[in-house]
């Protein structure tokens, strides 16, 4: 079960609640659960940021850069017992 925390903000305008409430009124459903529909859609996209980094160190590294040869890593990895017979290299 995914644990949900609690919030508690003070000292929000009047003006800020009614218009929650109205909005609240308007799609049938709580105060709270209009502002927890708010806070949801508000909320950083960490993803995105994830992938604007990795971008970043992709753009940095030249275009033609060779990646690692899967079949040696392989094969290291099974002449090697699984990695527990680093010994033999």
């Amino acid at each position: 079960m995914l644990a949900m925390g609690q919030v508690l903000i003070r000292n929000l305008d009047d003006s800020v609640i009614d218009a929650y409430r109205r909005a609240a009124a308007a799609n049938q459903r709580s105060l709270e659960a209009e502002l927890r529909e708010a806070l949801r859609q508000a909320a950083p996209d960490q993803s995105a940021s994830r992938r604007a980094a990795a971008q970043a160190i992709r753009d940095r590294l030249p275009a033609d850069m060779p990646g690692p040869d899967g079949t040696n890593i392989i094969r290291r990895y099974r002449d090697t017992n699984g990695g527990r017979d680093l010994d033999a290299f």
